[in-house]
């Protein structure tokens, strides 16, 4: 997916710049306060923030409705993220769905258990996946869309939940190149390494440029 751009003038040298997450998330709002840098401000939506059912099609559309949610956001950028697993046996599944693949209001544990079913009788070369994520920045005066960005790590599927770090499915995946889950590896290894670290840093790229 390659990044959309367009020019805006909130960024100034030496200044802090705010950020509003559009997000209920605890877990990724923590998540983003280490990936950026120290001169962002990261904060959540409001508790009263109503988000939509996310029914779009793809990952762009579901983050740009939970940016639209926030707005307006008078003097801040609106970062929306859309995140999902992607299980090659299970022919991209379950994606856009990932929050949702046991159900309406599915705990992390439940989607976890949802998947260690269906991939049961899989074997292990069959167990590849890959998480997703991306971003979308809008302009919380206007709500314009300022840019979109993604990230993506490629791994392969354990057979049962292995570490309790992370969040979601991270205890059953497996990042290329490593031997545990995300579950087990530490914060530092994970941010470098995740779809959402990768997407973060592509989104500062795309930020520096239009400030340059």
């Amino acid at each position: 997916m390659p990044a959309i751009c367009f020019s805006f003038s909130w960024w100034y040298p030496g200044l802090r710049k705010t950020l509003l997450l559009a997000s209920g998330n605890a877990h990724k709002l923590e998540e983003f306060r280490r990936l950026l840098p120290e001169d962002y401000e990261i904060v959540s939506a409001p508790p009263e923030t109503f988000f939509p059912p996310e029914d779009r099609e793809t990952y762009f559309g579901n983050a740009w409705l939970k940016a639209n949610a926030c707005l307006p956001a008078p003097g801040r950028l609106i970062l929306a993220d859309d995140s999902g697993l992607e299980v090659d046996a299970l022919d991209g599944r379950p994606g856009i769905l990932s929050s949702r693949f046991a159900g309406s209001g599915a705990s992390s544990l439940m989607n976890c258990q949802a998947l260690i079913r269906e991939m049961k009788e899989t074997v292990p070369e069959k167990r590849t996946a890959r998480f997703r994520c991306v971003l979308v920045l809008l302009d919380g005066d206007s709500g314009r869309l300022m840019g979109a960005v993604q990230g993506v790590v490629e791994g392969r599927l354990t057979k049962g939940v292995l570490g309790e770090g992370g969040f979601g499915y991270d205890p059953l995946f497996i990042p290329e190149g490593y031997q545990v889950t995300f579950g087990i590896l530490p914060s530092s290894i994970k941010d470098r390494i995740s779809h959402r670290g990768r997407a973060v840093r592509n989104m500062m790229r795309l930020l520096e440029s239009l400030s340059a």
